[in-house]
C-alpha cells in the first residue's frame, strides 16, 4: 500500500511538473501570459503632444455653509492625456448636510470635450458638521478639442439637496431608539 501511494505521489508530481510547459503554451495562445506585461494596444495613442491646454478651476457653494476650493487653480495638459485634480471641502455648519455639485464649462461649447472618468459631481455628498475631505476629479480633454481653444474653465457649484437633508433630519440618530 505504501509503495502504491509513493508511486501515485511521484506520478502526480511528475504530472504537475509536466503541466508547466503546457500551461505556458496555453497562456501564450490565449493571451493570458501577458497579464503582467504592459499591453501596447492599451497605450493611449490619442495624446496630442504638439499642444497644451490650460484648465482653470472654480469652486462655489450656493447658500450652503461649506468651504469649497480646488487644491490647484489650474493645470496644463496635452489633449488626450489623463489628469487628476483635487478639491477640498468642509462643512462649517452645525449639522449634517447633503449637497450635489453641478459642473459648468467656459466657453460653453467645450463641455463635450471634457471627459470625466471619476468625479465627486457624479454623487450627492454627505458631510457631517465640521467634516472635511479631499475629492478627486479624473479627466481627459478630448484630442478633438478645436485647436483654437487653449484655455478652458471647469466650474463646480454645490447646491443643497433639500429632500435628502429633510430625510437626514427626520432619521433617528445611529445607536438611539426611535
Amino acid at each position: 500500500m505504501c509503495v502504491r501511494l509513493s508511486l501515485f505521489a511521484a506520478l502526480m508530481f511528475g504530472f504537475g511538473y509536466a503541466m508547466v510547459p503546457y500551461y505556458k503554451k496555453f497562456c501564450q495562445i490565449t493571451g493570458l501570459s501577458d497579464l503582467l506585461q504592459p499591453n501596447p494596444a492599451a497605450k493611449n495613442t490619442q495624446v496630442d503632444t504638439s499642444r497644451w491646454v490650460t484648465l482653470e478651476f472654480d469652486a462655489n457653494t450656493h447658500g450652503m455653509p461649506w468651504q469649497f476650493a480646488p487644491v490647484q487653480r489650474s493645470v496644463r495638459v496635452h489633449p488626450g492625456q489623463m489628469a487628476q485634480v483635487d478639491f477640498d471641502i468642509k462643512n462649517e455648519g452645525g449639522s449634517t448636510l447633503v449637497g450635489q455639485a453641478i459642473p459648468s464649462y467656459g466657453p460653453k461649447h467645450v463641455a463635450p470635450f471634457v471627459k470625466k472618468l471619476e468625479c465627486f459631481c457624479f454623487r450627492q455628498q454627505v458631510l457631517a458638521a465640521g467634516e472635511s475631505r479631499r475629492m478627486p476629479v479624473q479627466f481627459v480633454i478630448d484630442a478633438a478639442l478645436p485647436a483654437s481653444v487653449d484655455t478652458l474653465t471647469l466650474s463646480y457649484t454645490f447646491f443643497e439637496v433639500p429632500a435628502a437633508n429633510k430625510k437626514n433630519a427626520s432619521a433617528p440618530a445611529a445607536g438611539k431608539a426611535g
